[in-house]
């Protein structure tokens, strides 16, 4: 099995666990069929997103995120604004200091 379905595997076990509400996991678009067939087996809900043309984003999780993500991510996750990379970032449940010292750092840039 290839590494990326690996971390595939182990982002749904941790979902299903409810370590995390939410997913980001990024890999090359021929995995698609294989990641998506997963999640549909188990019932979860996902969001698919283009990068570039040979790798996509799969956004996973709880519906009530996902609607949300689907308002915050409406273009490439580089040309989200600070406040939009903060809140995806926190919503992904990184670290929240990393998180702020991030969007104060790109606040500065723009």
């Amino acid at each position: 099995m290839p590494i990326d379905m690996k971390v595939l595997m182990n982002h749904i076990y941790e979902y299903k666990k409810g370590v995390r509400r939410m997913v980001l996991f990024t890999c090359n678009k021929k995995y698609e069929r294989y990641a998506v067939g997963r999640l549909e087996r188990q019932h979860i809900h996902y969001i698919l997103q283009p990068v570039g043309k040979e790798r996509l984003n799969l956004f996973f999780g709880r519906r009530e995120c996902l609607e949300a993500i689907r308002l915050i991510v409406t273009r490439p996750l580089n040309q989200l604004t600070p406040e939009e990379d903060f809140i995806l970032g926190a919503m992904l449940g990184y670290d929240i200091c990393a998180q702020c010292e991030r969007y104060c750092e790109r606040k500065c840039r723009s």
